[in-house]
């Protein structure tokens, strides 16, 4: 990035209204209060080693997860950001059983909701190792003036008016789509902003995959022939392909966006619906995936196409490189 030469996120966020004929400047204030959120989260996850902040929080999140002190932080952060807004009249996030409703008069006239996981990677906190923030934002389906209802969440990812991810790594970058390409934006520290560093990013065809392998034996027949496809030696082919996992989805999800290759997550003995949520994690990559001209499936069908049946629904996940989704669909119809 040029320093005499950047462009902030809400300088592009401003910017960008003149693609949405009508905006009043509601989704602008509302990315931009997530990027508030993201600063603050950045700060506590970089001095995660120096403040009580690593560690388990004592407590059992509806997912029966055991969270952790920074995954309260960060929902605390963002659930304020955005009631702080007057840009959100509710909430739905991985941490709480039931959707958070904002009851303020300003909040109340809001028309936007949001579905968040605020702390991708849970498990990674304590080893340092890349973590992520994921949100995706509707425009309600109730009267406005009045209180948001289960259904307003409930709605298919082709609904989604923007949605996005932060990633908490070497550099802290917001990566985001309103449905006309994605942008990334890297925090530059010096100027506590985040800046524009990766225009209209593009996912070019892939030749890596990331899966848990070690799940390999509970996974379906299809992504057990996709996996051997995959280490199939065939200099003719240029295989094999390379296996990249680090089991954090924002983290593997960012370097396949960039470079090229897939995320699965299939369904497993333990976790026959699949394990990662439709609302707050498949949804929003979906729709950053194929703004970036990737693809995302459930194995047989478009993951933006269901009709959520719970806030907390669980689905099987694929989503990365077109030619590799392609194909991972092509194993487990066959």
């Amino acid at each position: 990035m040029n320093s005499y030469n950047l462009t902030t996120l809400i300088e592009f966020i401003i910017a960008k209204q003149a693609d949405f004929p009508g905006a009043k400047g509601e989704l602008s204030r509302l990315l931009y209060s997530i990027g508030v959120a993201a600063k603050m989260i950045n700060k506590k996850v970089n001095k995660a080693g120096l403040v009580d902040i690593l560690g388990t929080a004592g407590n059992i999140n509806i997912q029966g997860e055991e969270q952790k002190k920074l995954d309260v932080f960060a929902d605390q952060q963002l659930i304020g950001s955005l009631k702080a807004s007057g840009e959100v009249c509710g909430v739905a996030s991985e941490e709480n059983d039931e959707i958070v409703v904002f009851d303020h008069e300003m909040s109340k006239d809001a028309k936007y909701l949001v579905c968040m996981d605020p702390l991708d990677g849970s498990s990674n906190i304590d080893v340092n190792v890349s973590i992520g923030t994921i949100f995706s934002i509707y425009r309600r389906l109730s009267p406005r003036g009045t209180k948001p209802g289960l259904e307003d969440f409930l709605q298919e990812g082709s609904k989604q008016i923007a949605a996005g991810y932060i990633i908490y790594g070497s550099s802290t970058m917001l990566v985001y789509t309103t449905g006309k390409g994605v942008n990334g934006f890297t925090l530059d520290p010096s100027l506590g902003e985040f800046c524009l560093s990766h225009e209209h990013i593009q996912t070019p065809p892939g030749s890596m995959y990331s899966i848990n392998e070690g799940n390999y034996l509970a996974f379906p027949e299809g992504i057990k022939r996709f996996i051997k496809y995959c280490q199939d030696v065939d200099p003719a082919n240029k295989r094999p392909y390379t296996s990249r996992y680090i089991g954090s989805l924002v983290a593997d999800f960012h370097r396949n966006l960039l470079k090229g290759g897939i995320f699965l997550y299939p369904q497993t003995h333990k976790n026959p619906e699949g394990k990662l949520r439709l609302l707050y994690e498949c949804n929003p990559m979906a729709f950053l995936a194929e703004q970036a001209g990737g693809k995302a499936s459930h194995g047989n069908g478009r993951i933006m196409d269901i009709v959520p049946g719970s806030l907390h629904q669980r689905i099987p996940f694929y989503t990365g490189s077109t030619n590799m989704v392609d194909k991972v669909e092509e194993f487990l119809m066959a």
